[in-house]
């Protein structure tokens, strides 16, 4: 590697990416969240690195731009927290919704991720100074990468992925991010065919294992030390023991627009005698959540009740919005049927792993291709895909999962078998990072 710098063109995208985002986040939420999150940023990881960081001691900085990446680095903090207790570990993230779950992993450092710019690497790189740099699935940074890669640090990827027809693949993303890619010294995929398009990448053949996705691992220990005692669980049980719920997750209002209509033809059936949505969108913005309370009105259901106004009386809500994020993969543990959002919005499918860990069968919209998880539960029989006008097949799969429970009962254990298949790669993942700091 004789040049250890991005190209110059990349760095103009960058800097103008940068100027844009100042201007977007008057009208972007979560954008601006982002940007105050940054605010000092430097100072903060100079301030923890003064009071905290032990030269003698490995440091392994691990970097997920949001939840669902964190919950694939997850496991493997986990592992490597109780084997290398005299490590230090960091934890970077991009997206302000991965604030909370930040603040729950077992890391001695937490905080956003600098922005891509070489002032910025090279400050967090020297107040680090970490023995070891890993990212989760496929954010690889090329600033960042290769300012560590020219400081000596080692570096990784875990839980690697590359769609088939990811953007990353098409100019001028390839040749951007190729050298950063050539880069890194460990690289764990999670199939064979993610292994392959890496090469496409720029990652050299030599240092791609199989390794296999830690997610399965993460969603299926979170599944099996489900406390339904604690809250908002306790809370949202139903009055009535037949009650069926639908919970649907990660939705936009593209999804909403397929879901509510959807559940309000279920209602009007009066094929249950007690149905309920539980419905947490993506984003829960002021906008949106007043967006899903009009669909809701257009669509002739009951205005959605708030999770944070329900109070002692959830039996009496038809629609019950989450407004907080963070809890959403545990509530799916109520529902006897899942829709995973993504499916009918450009962003792509949300994590369709989270109900099936609770043995909850799955709806989908069209856009699932991208995701090899959704993929796989098609082919078991533990999701169903929508169309392009997902309404009446929506309400048609539910109306047989709530006719047929012996259905709704095989397609969910199908998909709890997906999960239970996949485990395993939090181990071998762990093991290859502890290859890049003892340098096996």
């Amino acid at each position: 590697m004789a040049d250890l710098r991005p190209s110059r063109w990349y760095r103009v995208a960058v800097a103008t990416a940068a100027r844009a985002a100042q201007l977007g986040a008057r009208f972007d939420e979560k954008l601006a969240r982002g940007l105050a999150g940054r605010h000092g940023l430097a100072d903060r990881y100079a301030a923890w690195a003064a009071a905290h960081r032990d030269s003698r001691r490995p440091l392994v900085w691990f970097h997920a731009p949001s939840v669902g990446e964190g919950l694939q680095a997850k496991p493997v903090l986990e592992a490597i927290r109780a084997d290398q207790p005299e490590w230090q570990l960091a934890y970077s993230f991009f997206s302000p919704s991965a604030e909370r779950l930040a603040k729950a992993l077992p890391v001695d450092f937490a905080d956003y991720l600098p922005l891509d710019r070489f002032p910025d690497v090279r400050v967090a790189l020297e107040t680090l100074a970490p023995t070891a740099l890993v990212f989760a699935k496929l954010d690889v940074w090329p600033e960042l990468t290769l300012a560590a890669a020219a400081r000596g640090t080692r570096l990784g990827l875990i839980s690697a992925t590359v769609a088939q027809h990811s953007s990353r693949l098409a100019w001028p993303v390839r040749a951007w991010a190729s050298p950063a890619y050539a880069a890194l010294d460990r690289i764990g995929a999670i199939g064979a065919e993610d292994s392959a398009r890496l090469e496409r990448l720029g990652a050299r053949r030599e240092t791609i294992t199989v390794t296999g996705d830690t997610r399965y691992d993460s969603v299926a220990e979170r599944a099996e030390r489900l406390d339904r005692s604690s809250e908002p669980l306790a809370a949202l049980a139903p009055g009535n023991p037949d009650t069926f719920t639908i919970v649907a997750g990660s939705t936009w209002p593209a999804d909403e627009a397929v879901v509510l209509p959807a559940f309000a033809e279920l209602v009007r059936s009066g094929e249950a005698q007690s149905t309920r949505l539980i419905l947490a969108p993506h984003e829960p913005s002021a906008s949106h959540l007043a967006a899903v309370d009009a669909t809701a009105e257009r669509s002739g259901l009951p205005r959605p009740l708030r999770l944070s106004q329900l109070g002692a009386a959830p039996g009496r809500a038809t629609v019950i919005v989450v407004d907080r994020v963070g809890v959403l993969a545990d509530l799916y543990a109520l529902g006897q049927a899942a829709y995973v959002g993504g499916g009918y919005h450009r962003a792509g499918l949300h994590s369709a792993l989270e109900p099936a860990a609770f043995a909850v069968p799955v709806c989908v919209g069209p856009g699932w291709t991208m995701s090899r998880d959704a993929g796989l539960l098609l082919q078991r029989g533990g999701a169903v895909a929508l169309p392009a006008d997902g309404r009446q097949a929506l309400l048609n799969q539910w109306l047989t999962w709530l006719r047929e429970p012996a259905a709704r009962t095989r397609a969910g254990a199908a998909a709890a078998a997906v999960v239970r298949e996949g485990r395993g790669a939090a181990a071998r993942t762990a093991a290859l990072v502890r290859g890049l700091v003892d340098r096996d």
